[in-house]
């Protein structure tokens, strides 16, 4: 069974579809701690005249779990974003099949909890790629262990015989720890696509 574990991201990028497309089983990570002003609440859109950051606003974001985190709604946060993902993508194939779906998930969902936001997004984003992998929460495992020995855990508590990882895992992977407990590491083979 090939396993990939990622953390919950604001409209993740496409490399991470594509490494979920490649699984049998993704884990979400939602129980590590959140990283201000990371991918798990922003996220960079292309424009006309060149990118601009998304951002949903929280509260209490220091040393929280990231299945803890609050969304600011003081603010219109929710129609800024759709008038920028509308103004940009409107003109793409597909706006006029896929924009509604986005939209009640984004302007109406109505979130409290990032992770929830976060989590419907994925799960439209899965629908429209046709992803079908089944999908957990590592806050539901009870697992431990920090880094490299977490991503362990989640494998052998899922039965893994392969980790699904990005590129960016050669740079902090104790490799030893996935042979040790008999789990092979991949490492993903994505090319960015222009679009």
């Amino acid at each position: 069974m090939i396993v990939s574990i990622h953390q919950p991201q604001f409209l993740p990028y496409l490399g991470f579809f594509h490494k979920v497309a490649h699984s049998d089983l993704y884990v979400v990570l939602d129980d590590v701690q959140f990283l201000e002003r990371g991918f798990q609440h922003r996220n960079l859109i292309k424009m006309q005249t060149g990118k601009q950051w998304l951002t949903v606003p929280v509260v209490g974001k220091h040393l929280q779990r990231t299945d803890e985190v609050m969304i600011d709604s003081s603010t219109n946060w929710r129609r800024k974003h759709w008038a920028a993902l509308e103004s940009n993508y409107r003109p793409a194939p597909f706006w006029g099949e896929l924009a509604p779906g986005l939209k009640a998930i984004l302007v109406d969902g109505g979130h409290s909890r990032l992770a929830d936001l976060d989590m419907d997004l994925m799960r439209w984003a899965f629908s429209a790629l046709g992803i079908e992998v089944p999908i957990r929460l590592s806050s539901e495992l009870g697992v431990e262990g920090t880094q490299t020995a977490r991503l362990v855990s989640v494998c052998q508590a899922m039965g893994a015989d392969v980790y699904l990882s990005g590129q960016g895992g050669k740079q902090y992977m104790e490799l030893g720890l996935f042979e040790a407990a008999g789990v092979e590491v991949r490492f993903q083979e994505y090319v960015a696509r222009e679009y």
